[in-house]
């Protein structure tokens, strides 16, 4: 990582960014923790008002079971409605956002009408086979019958034709830190701790 942001916990704006399956989930929780900031899911969101039957839930569900991304006008209203959300106030780690350039571009406006920007973008890799191995152990274990190989996959392709190009925008911006994310869950958040450290953001104790 270049051209360092030193930032301390109590104002540091992350994003995680990988392939299903990479792992973000469980390390976006740990690093929340660390940081003592919220992390800001839009698939926990999306997920929560599919399970109510929500309107947007009901909407969300069509395009989720083929595999396929929410609609950017649908992500950027429920992303910026959460990031007023007092918690968010003093930073926050987004996973799952932006998944898009234009979401990236949304992202960009709503941060700086706050006078914001991000600090840093980790960025999970995995091996193709291996998160599809895991996914479809976890379809089993969670009784997701929808999540087949081949919408697995799917999600995969998705996320290597719109998701991949983000990296290289963040990249040029200096803010990417890449991270293996095979391993221990103890080792990786070690690394992804190592690599924002490389940055100036270090957890304070």
């Amino acid at each position: 990582m270049t051209d360092a942001h030193p930032s301390s916990a109590s104002g540091v704006r992350l994003l995680i960014i990988g392939p299903p399956g990479a792992g973000k989930g469980t390390q976006a929780a740990r690093l929340s923790e660390s940081f003592g900031i919220p992390a800001i899911s839009t698939g926990d969101i999306f997920r929560a008002n599919v399970s109510a039957q929500t309107p947007l839930g009901i909407e969300a569900k069509s395009y989720m079971d083929r595999g396929e991304y929410v609609p950017d006008s649908l992500t950027n209203a429920i992303v910026a409605d959460r990031l007023t959300w007092d918690d968010a106030a003093s930073g926050f780690l987004l996973d799952g956002y932006p998944r898009t350039l234009d979401q990236v571009v949304e992202l960009d406006r709503i941060l700086e009408a706050e006078g914001a920007q991000l600090d840093a973008v980790v960025l999970l890799t995995a091996d193709t086979d291996e998160v599809v191995a895991r996914l479809l152990k976890r379809a089993v274990e969670q009784g997701r019958a929808d999540d087949t190989e081949d919408v697995i996959r799917r999600r995969l392709e998705v996320y290597a034709e719109q998701t991949a190009p983000l990296i290289e925008v963040y990249a040029k911006r200096g803010l990417v830190g890449e991270v293996d994310g095979l391993g221990s869950v103890e080792d990786v958040t070690a690394r992804i701790l190592e690599a924002l450290a490389a940055r100036g953001i270090a957890v304070t104790a």
